[in-house]
């Protein structure tokens, strides 16, 4: 066991850090237009609800080529597929830059969805070639954390950015885009180099550490699903994939318009950029935590729940607090829940699915969490523009993620025990 430990924690320190690097990139680009609007609205005469379904209508392109782009990944392999989706993505978002009105904006965010569509279930999937159920929670959980760096990271970057306004005659949401756009088409061909087709491509393992690993996953997965269109029928799988819509819509809500109702207190573009990495630097350390306990424990369900539960208390709080430091911490508390929970969650489809029944499980549950995307900006969106504040909004949400816990324990009493402590 000890040995076993050891090949894999030496996977994880070889393949994770890059894929980080690769998933902050990713998110920084999908979210980035949060950053954006600080400038971006009033320079182009962008209303609260133009805005937010241009922010939103993202994840329509996004939904629309999961399943389709993550068969085709699990066919033909994570690293070309990566390569070929960093590369558009890359390009698609560095030409934002050249937005200018609402129906450039829509196309434009609609074709980097489309762009974007598989890069992270595609990772997802990658994870599951590596390491068995008794590993994913914690693995999944650390790569995951891309997402709170990237605006630990993305807010003080952005907000430096925006003041490169007027230089070489460009407004600063523009070199934003641009200066946030192109790494991805360089580290693009680095994947070549970096992520193997699977353990027993990888140079730095011995004959024997790649047997073990595949003996590994192969041994937990035997007993799964494989079927494709048999899983995409699965009750099971579709009611976790409405959990990650739940949560999609508050925390793609919560993440786009944060910087502008961080604006809203009274802050500069860069004081905003940086008292908005704040939450996620207890989202990352959140995630961390909670996946070793789910891992350590063996227990997914009530992982879940208990996150969720946490993130609905945070935005309850939020909808009344008024001051700015009450509004921030209570913001901090549901960013906290919605990324913990990520984690226990994405181990728990690998707990009835593997091979191509798991590439299209995940990609159907990223199709949920990309509506999710959609409809929480969007909803702030249309909620402030109508009550000229985010109460109602925050509220909507906190229901929304009430309905999730009581989802996600439903699925709970359906999975069995041994199905659960193999997750």
């Amino acid at each position: 066991m000890v040995e076993q430990d050891q090949i894999f924690a030496k996977c994880a320190w070889r393949l994770i850090p890059f894929m980080m690097l690769l998933f902050v990139v990713n998110y920084l680009d999908r979210v980035n237009v949060g950053f954006a609007a600080l400038t971006l609205n009033k320079q182009l005469g962008f209303s609260p609800s133009v805005f937010g379904f241009g922010a939103g209508i993202f994840f329509a392109g996004y939904a629309l080529c999961q399943v389709p782009v993550n068969v085709v990944i699990e066919r033909v392999g994570a690293t070309r597929s990566v390569f070929c989706i960093m590369a558009l993505w890359g390009l698609v978002s560095a030409s934002s830059a050249l937005v200018n009105g609402p129906t450039s904006f829509y196309v434009l965010r609609f074709l980097l969805g489309v762009a974007e569509a598989g890069f992270f279930p595609g990772m997802v999937l990658y994870l599951t070639l590596w390491f068995p159920r008794s590993y994913r929670a914690r693995f999944t959980s650390i790569f995951t954390t891309a997402i709170p760096l990237a605006s630990i990271i993305g807010g003080p970057l952005s907000g430096a950015i925006l003041g490169l306004s007027g230089l070489a005659g460009l407004k600063g949401w523009q070199w934003l885009f641009l200066l946030e756009g192109l790494p991805a088409i360089f580290l693009a061909f680095a994947v070549l180099k970096w992520l193997p087709k699977g353990p027993s491509a990888a140079s730095w393992l011995s004959p024997r550490e790649k047997e073990l690993v595949l003996s590994a996953v192969e041994r937990e997965d035997a007993a799964s699903e494989r079927n494709l269109w048999a899983a995409l029928r699965n009750p099971r799988l579709l009611a976790i994939a409405l959990v990650a819509f739940g949560n999609a819509v508050a925390l793609y809500g919560i993440q786009l318009w944060l910087p502008q109702m961080i604006k809203g207190m009274g802050f500069s573009n860069l004081a905003t950029g940086l008292v908005t990495a704040l939450p996620y630097i207890a989202g990352a350390a959140a995630m961390i935590l909670w996946g070793r306990s789910s891992d350590r424990r063996r227990e997914r369900i009530w992982h879940i729940a208990i996150a969720l539960l946490v993130a609905a208390m945070g935005l309850g709080l939020a909808s009344i607090a008024r001051a700015p430091l009450p509004t921030v911490i209570a913001l901090t508390i549901a960013i906290v829940g919605s990324m913990a929970y990520f984690g226990p969650f994405f181990s728990l489809p690998s707990s009835f699915l593997s091979g191509p029944a798991m590439a299209g499980g995940i990609a159907l549950i990223s199709t949920f969490i990309a509506l999710g995307g959609f409809v929480g900006p969007t909803l702030i969106g249309v909620i402030k523009q109508a009550t000229g504040n985010y109460a109602a909004a925050m509220l909507v949400q906190s229901a929304g993620l009430v309905i999730a816990t009581t989802i996600i324990l439903m699925v709970g009493r359906a999975i069995t025990s041994r199905e659960i402590q193999t997750a």
